[in-house]
């Protein structure tokens, strides 16, 4: 059957329709045909979702997937220690069939976890063989992926022209392009260094190259000092800057800069997790949403926590309201009169933004008609969330992996009753296993 009628659910659309207690979603091929309290449909394959909440699939905006077979690795090292260990010991390890299969199992955890969308910031990649390794696992997986073509980062030999003074490949970003420009599910964008870890002339390059191959250029901001201090400034008087710019962590910039950035429509993405655990300070949700923005969020590394993204939502969360708690009682004396960032804002964080980060909230990011078929179905009627008050609220604090019942990609079902579909995890994990043991094993750290 090319329907689906999900029948009987309640539908969070994070759209106009906003939140039905009981609705039904009727999906045509690859898209969302009609969502409304009653639909009927005699063709369809038409599935029970009674005790079930409907939300649009999750968004993973940022994530260095080549790390899942390090697993736990990093989850003690700050930033100074990943950079060191990381960047400049295991890395330099990788042979394209270990970027296959990290990426592989990666994107698949992801679709267990519900998210549907993944950008994947892929910046272990020496040869072309490493990117098409990694590029094979996302298609593989079957989830709608972002593949943010990078740099490795390793220290420089002797006589070696370190990587902060090399542009950015333009030649192989291009024909990656070329080569999946008809790929249903796969984009292709620029994961660059920018100007906090490049000189002048590779950001000006690089930050050119993406505004004429019409691509995201994503890059890390924070984290040390800046390579080239005012080159924000150089990017902005020569027009460099717009809303293809995103920015990962930020927590360099100040507040005049936020300002112009946002005023610019450049996009930001946080990893609250990550970056209360390795040391790059609170994310800037709090200061986005006073310029009233939002960021997207991403897991980040694997290498040291949980690639859930709903742990994502609830962490973010509670750091922000933790701090305004905190800033309130320090100006008045005692706690709010009521909570400063509703949780709908959250689950917004990873759906609704890493879409309008990505360029594509015409076709993601929520639930309605016309848009492509990204769902997730979470079991409500389970021990951990029952009763249900609030579903966005049961959602965002009360759902963990055990709910996510079912994921849908594009129409077509990754996740049913638990488990993924058509693929034969043993093999994949075992090898992934062999894949860390090796890494590890070559750099003493086993």
């Amino acid at each position: 059957m090319t329907r689906t009628l999900i029948r009987g659910a309640t539908v969070i659309t994070m759209d106009t329709q906003g939140v039905l207690p009981r609705a039904d979603v009727l999906i045509s091929k690859d898209r969302i045909e009609a969502i409304a309290p009653t639909l009927a449909a005699d063709d369809a394959d038409v599935i029970d979702a009674a005790g079930c909440i409907v939300i649009p699939g999750l968004i993973n905006a940022h994530m260095h997937t080549w790390q899942t077979a390090l697993r736990g690795v990093a989850a003690n090292w700050t930033l100074p220690e990943y950079f060191k260990k990381m960047h400049a010991g295991l890395a330099t390890v990788f042979g394209p069939e270990d970027l296959h299969i990290a990426t592989l199992v990666g994107a698949l955890n992801q679709l267990n976890c519900g998210t549907t969308t993944l950008a994947d910031w892929c910046h272990n990649n020496r040869t072309p063989e490493h990117n098409d390794a990694a590029v094979s696992g996302l298609l593989e997986s079957g989830i709608r992926a972002a593949f943010f073509h990078g740099t490795p980062k390793p220290d420089p030999k002797p006589g070696e022209t370190p990587f902060w003074e090399v542009p950015h490949p333009r030649a192989e970003v291009e024909r990656l392009l070329k080569q999946h420009q008809s790929a249903e599910l796969l984009t292709v964008h620029a994961a660059v260094l920018g100007p906090h870890y490049s000189t002048l002339e590779v950001a000006l390059h690089d930050f050119r190259m993406a505004r004429e191959l019409g691509v995201v250029a994503s890059l890390h901001q924070g984290g040390g000092p800046a390579r080239t201090p005012g080159g924000w400034e150089v990017l902005e008087r020569e027009g460099l800057l717009g809303p293809h710019v995103n920015i990962v962590h930020g927590h360099a910039l100040d507040d005049d800069q936020l300002g112009r950035f946002c005023d610019l429509g450049m996009s930001f993405s946080a990893a609250a997790e990550s970056e209360m655990s390795q040391g790059h300070g609170h994310p800037l949700t709090g200061r986005l949403r006073r310029l009233g923005r939002a960021p997207s969020l991403g897991v980040d590394l694997e290498s040291v926590l949980s690639g859930d993204m709903l742990t994502q939502a609830r962490v973010a969360l509670g750091i922000q309201r933790s701090l305004d708690n905190v800033a309130h009682r320090e100006a008045h004396g005692g706690i709010p009169p009521t909570t400063t960032v509703p949780v709908i804002e959250a689950l917004a964080w990873v759906t609704v933004e890493g879409a309008r980060m990505l360029g594509q909230l015409d076709r993601i990011g929520t639930l309605a008609a016309g848009k492509q078929a990204d769902l997730v179905l979470i079991r409500a009627d389970e021990l951990n969330m029952q009763p249900v008050h609030d579903a966005v609220a049961s959602v965002v604090f009360q759902a963990s992996l055990a709910n996510i019942d079912s994921v849908m990609v594009a129409g077509r079902w990754k996740k049913r009753h638990g488990r993924l579909l058509g693929v034969d995890l043993a093999p994949k994990i075992a090898a992934l296993n062999a894949s860390g043991r090796k890494i590890v094993g070559a750099l003493g750290l086993a």
